[in-house]
């Protein structure tokens, strides 16, 4: 008998869809709720473009000394580098008024969108820096780079 085949997904593009949240207080980021999602700010409509947030894991090797082959077993598990490029304002008031530096609290992807079921990722940060590469021909930006300071809480429910 053959192996029973994956379920199929119903496939998107997610701009247009993604969400980026910035929440300054979630009590339990395993199960944030419905008041403390609408209490952050939906920063979406002026992310113009993300780098990192993914989780990874190392693997240390665990030799065996009755044998040749060097298994390899889960080891810490890292958070990459990871930013947000948002739009400036001549006026300053942008997104720099929201995270400072050092501002410390959480930055919510919502991969499908906030629809309630679905599923998001709540990353613990601190906002570490932000820098203003000018240019004479482009829309001006600043880059926040965020250190995500506890391990993130992935494939959380969206509530309703």
């Amino acid at each position: 008998m053959p192996a029973t085949p994956i379920a199929s997904v119903t496939r998107y593009y997610p701009k247009g869809t993604l969400k980026w949240y910035w929440v300054p207080t979630i009590s339990n980021k395993s199960a944030p709720t419905r008041s403390e999602l609408n209490a952050g700010t939906d920063l979406s409509g002026e992310v113009a473009a993300y780098d990192g947030w993914g989780v990874t894991s190392n693997f240390v090797d665990a030799p065996d000394v009755n044998s040749r082959f060097t298994s390899k077993v889960p080891g810490d598990i890292e958070a990459e580098d990871s930013s947000l490029t948002m739009y400036l304002d001549p006026s300053g008031n942008d997104a720099r008024t929201l995270m400072p530096r050092d501002e410390d609290g959480f930055v919510v992807r919502l991969g499908g969108g906030d629809v309630a079921g679905r599923k998001m990722d709540v990353f613990p940060v601190t906002v570490g820096s932000i820098s203003k590469p000018f240019e004479m021909d482009a829309v001006p930006v600043a880059v926040f780079q965020f250190a995500i300071t506890d391990e993130p809480a992935e494939d959380v429910t969206i509530p309703a």
